[in-house]
């Protein structure tokens, strides 16, 4: 079948404004978004600029805006979209080249909850324990790739960048309701502030870009109720 694609492109310090550029792809149902963008630019037009890496929906990688949803280009498929794509770099972020984003500032937001285990003391002689009841807690938030579709799929992003943002409370999370975590209080307080989980407005968008199937708003909602119970 032949498709039509459409992408949004822009190069930062040589376009004064982003355009559309389309092209013409064979492509069978079962292909992915990214086999066509990886036809574009290896027969077509060298200089389409896109990130990707594992093409299985583990790095996250290749993360952008098709048919006006944050979705990963290595899942997609064509059967799901028609024969017209449209293609867009994620929103909220500066747009470096085409569909690829400056994520510093999102990657600074992710390092600040501290998303590592902190534990003071002497390690025991083998391993922390914990039973499957207490892993349960936070299971699902061990699942973030750090793509950065919830992100940016939120208004609340959007509208003031300083937004801690929805992956880096779902990593705060994680090791939030982590019962061998000592740094609670900490980080309980960095969320708690003006541009913490209180900017969340419970619009859903972040858990319905998640292409890891993570409950990120119910993920917030645990992180408020822990902030105005003071406890974990």
């Amino acid at each position: 079948m032949k498709i039509t694609l459409r992408v949004k492109r822009f190069e930062a310090g040589r376009d004064r404004e982003p355009y559309w550029a389309e092209y013409e792809v064979e492509a069978e149902p079962t292909d992915r978004v990214l086999d066509l963008l990886h036809a574009v630019k290896w027969h077509q037009d060298s200089t389409l600029a896109f990130r990707r890496s594992c093409g299985h929906g583990v790095c996250g990688s290749d993360a952008m805006l098709i048919n006006g949803r944050n979705r990963l280009a290595c899942k997609v498929l064509v059967k799901e979209l028609g024969a017209r794509i449209t293609i867009e770099p994620m929103r909220g972020f500066s747009v470096v080249r085409d569909l690829i984003v400056e994520m510093e500032g999102f990657f600074a937001k992710y390092r600040s909850v501290q998303p590592y285990l902190i534990a003071d003391g002497e390690p025991p002689a083998n391993e922390r324990l914990q039973s499957p009841e207490q892993r349960a807690k936070f299971d699902d938030t061990t699942k973030c790739i750090l793509c950065g579709a919830c992100t940016t799929s939120c208004p609340s992003f959007w509208s003031n960048p300083d937004y801690v943002g929805p992956a880096a409370i779902v990593n705060a999370h994680r090791f939030l309701f982590d019962s061998r975590d000592q740094a609670a209080e900490e980080r309980l307080a960095l969320l708690g502030d003006r541009d913490g989980v209180w900017r969340c407005r419970t619009i859903y968008n972040c858990t319905e870009a998640c292409p890891r199937g993570i409950e990120v708003t119910r993920a917030i909602g645990e992180v408020k109720k822990a902030i105005l119970l003071g406890r974990r």
